[in-house]
């Protein structure tokens, strides 16, 4: 396809765990010129996105910080669609919830939706989580989740869910910035990301999963985890912004399953591994 009728999209934070599959998905689409930003792009940690089938004519990576308006800028501008999927994901407990987690992601998300708006960027799609949208003690009993439903901040500050707190944060802000400008944002609510790891480093939501192979409890919480496959959430973000009539929010999950169901799998795949023996009953919280 000749250069000209290429499609320049652009991929925030290009290396982590599901932009990596969304950047093999726009390159294997064979019409996009990707540009990805990272934080170093010749860090050993990014040669996945470079060893991929057509990053050498179609993918470039960026120095860019979401905190830093001009670098996001230089990255957007000229590009038809932006893919917003960095965000900061804490492994622990944070000491400055404030600076380490919500500011990035916030100031982070209005610095990118900024840049898109001057650029005149026709779609952004953003990665937002259904931790914005199950944390809400006054949803109805019962009654399931869905995108009406938005995670209560005051309930994220009390229980110091911090991670929680941001990407309700980061994607309120959005649509508020979106009714204030018209930008169209599009946003994907995913649950429980697993899936093959592209990258080197292991992420938050993969080591979930690696912990019960690791055998360091023998009792655990049986409670219902909504996951979703990394591939699918790739898939529904190119959806979200090749389909027209895409608008407002979507959860991306897949049925819940219990964690000791997840475990009988596990132990049937991977028999070699020590895992937790006994498990204790769960409130069942999200019902998604």
């Amino acid at each position: 396809m000749a250069a000209a009728a290429r499609k320049c999209v652009c991929v925030t934070g290009a290396g982590g765990f599901v932009a990596s599959w969304l950047v093999k998905l726009l390159l294997s689409k064979g019409h996009y010129t990707v540009r990805g930003t990272v934080r170093d792009p010749g860090n050993a940690k990014n040669a996945h996105l470079k060893a991929l089938e057509g990053a050498g004519e179609r993918l470039q990576l960026l120095s860019a910080d979401l905190l830093d308006y001009d670098s996001i800028a230089s990255a957007v501008a000229g590009c038809e669609g932006v893919f917003h999927v960095a965000s900061p994901v804490p492994s622990g407990k944070s000491t400055n919830p404030e600076e380490e987690v919500i500011a990035p992601a916030v100031t982070g998300t209005l610095n990118v939706l900024k840049a898109c708006y001057e650029a005149k960027v026709k779609r952004v799609v953003m990665v937002s989580s259904v931790v914005a949208v199950s944390n809400n003690a006054n949803w109805p009993k019962g009654k399931l989740f869905d995108e009406d439903s938005w995670s209560d901040e005051d309930l994220c500050r009390k229980g110091e869910d911090w991670y929680f707190l941001s990407k309700t944060l980061a994607e309120r802000e959005a649509f508020a910035y979106a009714a204030k400008t018209g930008l169209d944002i599009v946003t994907i609510c995913p649950s429980l990301v697993i899936g093959p790891l592209m990258q080197s480093t292991v992420n938050t939501s993969s080591n979930i999963l690696l912990n019960y192979l690791k055998g360091e409890r023998d009792t655990v919480e049986n409670k219902l985890r909504n996951l979703v496959d990394v591939r699918d959430v790739a898939d529904a973000l190119l959806l979200a912004y090749e389909n027209p009539e895409a608008s407002g929010r979507y959860i991306c999950s897949s049925v819940p399953v219990k964690v000791s169901d997840m475990i009988s799998i596990l132990k049937t795949l991977y028999p070699m591994y020590t895992y937790p023996k006994k498990f204790h009953r769960s409130g069942g919280k999200y019902h998604l």
